[in-house]
């Protein structure tokens, strides 16, 4: 499928009477929800898509700001904001039941989705099962690139005028596994839907989760270890960001851990190795 394909054969959702939400669903079967990382869009989903859809009813989404969405400038971009989205949009499919697959940034939209449920008892969404891939969840194993961490700076603003796909390219380049690197017609897909309606003058704005993510880093860390909800880490191995290392983290703490290391694949499992993705999903889902 194209990006072309992508894009047309999705629809979208108005948001508080104001903003596009770009979606796409397809499939038949127990609902799943696919929640896309930063600072790509649903698009990362496309090459597990056509397998997903012909095993249930599948949802997804590019989030406020990204892809092919609505990307105001004066909007207050925050890991909740982000979850209130997912929730109208839950509501008005009438998705009260569902399983969840997440990346990156949308692992810890999963977080805070989780803590909703610790802490409200009478919360109305029932998560059935969640599956992570490879994402900074925990502060302490977290190892943002250069980039990033010069984003969250005062002057993110002004670098915002130097990103370009070449940035994006050589970012991906250390953070993809060595034998699993992005062809160019990848990172010029990626590229276009991060620049896509302006996008990358609200990366400033979006990279501010990860300051989020020190801010609540304890309720969002007892979000995954204190919620009886089935849960799988698929985690890239050689990823510098949320690798080896953070999985390792995630054995520590998490009770009764559910991890599968892909050893040879960096931060995009669903790119870089999108049939053993596929694989370890299918094994955790048989398994409930």
């Amino acid at each position: 499928m194209t990006l072309e394909n992508w894009k047309d054969s999705g629809t979208y959702f108005e948001y508080k009477d104001l903003y596009q939400i770009f979606y796409k669903e397809s499939g038949d079967g127990e609902p799943l929800i696919l929640i896309h990382g930063f600072p790509t869009s649903s698009w990362d989903w496309v090459k597990i898509w056509h397998s997903l859809t012909q095993n249930y009813k599948v949802f997804t989404l590019d989030m406020m700001g990204y892809g092919f969405s609505s990307k105001p400038w004066d909007y207050k971009y925050t890991i909740a904001s982000q979850v209130d989205l997912w929730e109208a949009f839950l509501e008005e499919n009438e998705l009260f039941s569902f399983h969840i697959l997440a990346h990156d940034y949308g692992d810890t939209v999963v977080q805070e989705m989780l803590a909703r449920v610790k802490e409200n008892p009478d919360y109305e969404f029932k998560i059935k099962s969640v599956c992570f891939l490879n994402g900074g969840m925990f502060p302490e194993t977290n190892f943002p690139t250069v980039t990033q961490k010069l984003l969250l700076t005062p002057f993110g603003h002004l670098l915002k005028h130097f990103m370009g796909r070449n940035t994006l390219a050589k970012n991906f380049k250390k953070i993809f596994g060595k034998n699993t690197q992005p062809s160019d017609q990848e990172i010029d897909e990626f590229w276009r839907v991060v620049d896509y309606n302006s996008g990358k003058n609200v990366i400033p704005k979006l990279i501010k989760y990860l300051s989020e993510r020190d801010r609540y880093k304890v309720r969002w860390r007892e979000a995954i270890q204190y919620t009886d909800i089935p849960k799988r880490l698929i985690d890239g191995g050689v990823d510098p960001i949320s690798g080896k290392h953070m999985a390792k983290f995630y054995k520590e703490i998490v009770p009764n851990a559910d991890v599968v290391i892909l050893d040879q694949i960096g931060h995009y499992p669903q790119v870089e190795a999108p049939e053993d993705v596929l694989t370890h999903y299918y094994q955790f889902r048989n398994k409930l």
